[in-house]
């Protein structure tokens, strides 16, 4: 087989298998699903996740999505929880403790510490009878019949089914919540996913320059506003409404349909009717705007009054696109 034939069929195989034993998953959410999920909801404290070795690793990520879905959650490694860490739980904290076998030595001992201060223990695991599972007020059974790896011993198909059921948690909890678009952008300040979720119109607007003239103004006055405004573009405005827009576009036309442009105004060469957007639009709705009508600025106006430009280039800025 050649190299680039095993590479293919070892990556669908893995696919394929971790896919099965995600889709078999469905099969798990039962009572103790359920109960995990109101005790969660519920609580008054934080949700609490610990695990060790490539567990850890998953508990890092369950616990950031818990976070940003509005479920306050904190990270306590196994290890460190029985060396001083453990003053990390506090009263009403719901103690989630990720182990696919159950029964590493670690658990083994941070499980009985967590018990005696009374606070409830989740267990995720692979394997209901080992002593995570029995000892566990409710466990989330995340049970594969194999690893992806041919040796089945890397994890991989199990990490893949721990991350799978706390996303259901998550997801759970944030439906029970109505955890909505809006508190989702309080927690997603930064970067493109903030962004689209708050960044508004009126936003990008501040911004950019004001360019304006009057249906009156000859072309080359109108040509030079378009320049030094930088926008590609200019509005036409009348007693303080919008009567039309000049655009880089339009120009060319002029010149095309047009040997001596001497004479002519903002009028005469304007496009009729531009396209406006409310200033307290999103940014990603402007975007969605100008796609659809395969246009590169709207005018923006508040309350009908003209305010300023939104240019493509200012939404490609801002990670929107």
């Amino acid at each position: 087989m050649k190299l680039s034939d095993q590479i293919i069929s070892s990556a669908k195989e893995t696919i394929s298998n971790e896919a099965e034993a995600i889709a078999n998953l469905e099969n798990f959410i039962d009572e103790d699903f359920i109960n995990a999920v109101e005790i969660i909801y519920r609580s008054k404290g934080r949700v609490v996740v610990t695990g060790i070795g490539k567990s850890a690793i998953i508990a890092n990520k369950i616990v950031a999505t818990f976070n940003s879905t509005g479920t306050p959650s904190i990270f306590m490694h196994a290890a460190d929880a029985i060396h001083g860490d453990l003053g990390i739980v506090q009263q009403d904290d719901v103690v989630i403790c990720i182990s696919k076998s159950g029964n590493s030595p670690e658990i083994k001992v941070l499980v009985p510490l967590i018990k005696n201060f009374n606070n409830t223990l989740i267990g995720l695991t692979a394997n209901k009878e080992s002593f995570l599972g029995k000892e566990a007020d409710y466990v989330l059974n995340c049970y594969v019949e194999k690893e992806a790896c041919p040796n089945n011993l890397a994890p991989t198909t199990s990490t893949t089914a721990q991350m799978v059921i706390g996303d259901a948690v998550a997801v759970s909890l944030l439906n029970l919540k109505g955890f909505s678009s809006k508190d989702f952008a309080k927690y997603h300040p930064g970067g493109s996913l903030g962004k689209k979720l708050y960044l508004r119109v009126g936003d990008i607007v501040a911004q950019n320059q004001v360019p304006q003239v009057a249906p009156d103004t000859n072309v080359a006055n109108a040509i030079i506003e378009i320049s030094e405004k930088m926008l590609g573009v200019t509005a036409v405005v009348e007693n303080g409404k919008i009567i039309g827009i000049i655009t880089d576009g339009d120009i060319r036309r002029m010149l095309k349909d047009h040997e001596e442009i001497k004479g002519l105004t903002a009028r005469d060469i304007m496009s009729k009717a531009p396209k406006t957007i409310e200033k307290n639009t999103l940014a990603v709705e402007a975007l969605e705007v100008l796609e659809k009508n395969n246009i590169s600025q709207l005018l923006a106006v508040d309350k009908g009054k003209y305010i300023g430009v939104v240019h493509l280039h200012n939404l490609i800025r801002e990670g929107i696109l």
